[in-house]
């Protein structure tokens, strides 16, 4: 690998709470992974499936992506498909939630993490979050906020806003994917059932798809704040706009399909 590739990967902002959490999910998933009971072994594809996510969300938040992120609108588009898309369904995919909880400390778990996460309190909020109407709702809400030029155009020009943007796109497609990929049913412990949930992952499709259009197809520059900041190389302001407005529209709406096709093949299997 040359050594501009290398600089590359290097972190553009560096966060010790975005290293330390992946390093940390990373190595609890290899401990869980190997002191799985006999018959609950973490398969190739679910090892596939964590890593990927695992790395990809890393890639756009911590690697000089995130340079190129704030300066081109398209490359900003990609770095939130990974963030509230393809890098949470991945992960949600890969079932982890026991394997990391059997990869950490025993102390830790026990003492801190089991407690906090029983704590009526932090229920209340998660249940909250995962109703069949919030979660679809803060999911495309999400992404409408940010999207709006005037709020857009102060995130990228704030470090802490632009921060606060990034980790709530992320937590949101967490909360999101793991609600609609638990391959569980209403009766085997699920918040959601399987059949309401393709539902809830194709309606939140329609406003995702019509922000990517809306974006993609507008005859004038929305986000200008790119032109002053500096796009990274040269590229007309609509051109780029229009390339960040597809990947809205068609690649995340793909990833709403994904996502019903993989619940119904769990609806099938439980009947």
């Amino acid at each position: 690998m040359s050594s501009g590739w290398l600089a590359f990967l290097l972190p553009w902002d560096f966060s010790p709470l975005a290293f330390g959490l992946t390093l940390g999910a990373a190595v609890a998933f290899v401990r869980g992974a190997r002191r799985a009971p006999p018959g609950q072994a973490v398969g190739v594809a679910r090892r596939i499936g964590f890593f990927s996510g695992l790395a990809l969300i890393y890639f756009v938040m911590q690697t000089h992506y995130d340079y190129l992120s704030q300066h081109m609108f398209y490359i900003h588009r990609l770095q939130h498909l990974v963030l509230h898309h393809a890098g949470p369904f991945l992960i949600a995919l890969s079932q982890p939630q026991a394997v990391i909880a059997r990869g950490l400390p025993k102390r830790l778990h026990d003492r801190v993490l089991a407690p906090a996460w029983h704590h009526p309190l932090v229920q209340g909020v998660y249940r909250l979050l995962q109703n069949w109407f919030v979660a679809p709702v803060l999911f495309v809400g999400l992404s409408y906020l940010w999207l709006q030029p005037e709020i857009h155009f102060y995130a990228m020009l704030n470090g802490p806003l632009y921060h606060v943007m990034n980790w709530s796109m992320l937590l949101d497609g967490l909360l999101f994917w793991f609600l609609m990929l638990d391959p569980r049913s209403k009766a085997q412990g699920a918040l959601l059932g399987l059949g309401p949930r393709i539902g809830v992952i194709l309606v939140a499709a329609v406003p995702q798809l019509l922000i990517g259009a809306d974006i993609a197809l507008a005859t004038h520059d929305l986000f200008n704040v790119y032109g002053v900041c500096g796009r990274a190389w040269a590229i007309d302001p609509l051109e780029d706009q229009q390339l960040g407005g597809l990947i809205t529209w068609i690649p995340a709406g793909m990833m709403h399909v994904i996502g019903s096709l993989v619940v119904l093949s769990y609806w099938m299997r439980s009947r």
